[in-house]
């Protein structure tokens, strides 16, 4: 279990880093934190919605085109996020 752990956090920690790297532009410092809530928290859009004070549909829309971006930057085409994480 240990080397588990120790991969989720590598994998943690190189999506914090490529959200803090290729995050940029209006609202960067926001969506930044909303990625990190999604992407490595695992939390629900609704629950993201509540905490930012912004519709689940907004919050959705934040992450998937933020979620482009991201793969963007890691060339990665086509791959969901669960692949993407287990890319990087």
């Amino acid at each position: 279990m240990k080397h588990s752990a120790n991969l989720l956090q590598a994998t943690n920690t190189s999506i914090a880093q490529a959200i803090d790297d290729y995050v940029s532009g209006k609202n960067a410092e926001r969506d930044r934190k909303i990625l990190r809530r999604r992407l490595i928290d695992g939390i629900t859009f609704e629950r993201i919605g509540e905490e930012f004070e912004i519709s689940t549909n907004h919050a959705k829309r934040i992450i998937y085109s933020r979620e482009v971006e991201l793969m963007k930057h890691l060339n990665v085409v086509n791959m969901g996020v669960k692949t993407m994480i287990k890319v990087v």
